[in-house]
């Protein structure tokens, strides 16, 4: 595994702030299904002992879809979702990329997935970390 480093982030407003502990260079998923596609969100996924919430808990908003399973957490007064309890990584946390702090990502390398057809991407009902 890569050595991990901090990187900070938030939302647009500034109001909820993380850390989260990951290599410099790092793998992100770019998932097709309708609520990623519309935000743009590129995935981070990392073990939830590797995210921090700094500040703004009180200002997140939950969404929940489907089979209720992820827990999508949007800043109420921006409506930025920086990060979420993705349905693919239940013991995990999808951090956007989008959404890091500049300075400490050397470099990402983008990966498509197939979550309008989520059901046979993850045939075992979950991913792996994957590093």
């Amino acid at each position: 595994m890569a050595k991990l480093i901090t990187h900070r982030g938030g939302c647009h407003c500034g109001r909820v702030r993380f850390e989260v502990d990951a290599p410099a260079r790092f793998e992100v998923t770019d998932c097709n299904c309708s609520i990623c596609a519309k935000t743009a969100y590129l995935h981070l996924i990392v073990p939830k002992a590797r995210f921090r919430l700094l500040s703004g808990e009180e200002h997140l908003t939950s969404y929940e879809f489907n089979t209720g399973t992820a827990k999508h957490l949007f800043c109420s007064v921006c409506g930025i979702k920086a990060f979420y309890v993705p349905r693919s990584h239940p013991d995990g946390v999808s951090v956007n990329a989008r959404c890091l702090d500049e300075g400490t990502v050397a470099g990402m390398t983008i990966r498509p997935t197939d979550g309008n057809n989520w059901e046979e991407a993850y045939p075992a009902g979950r991913g792996t970390f994957s590093d």
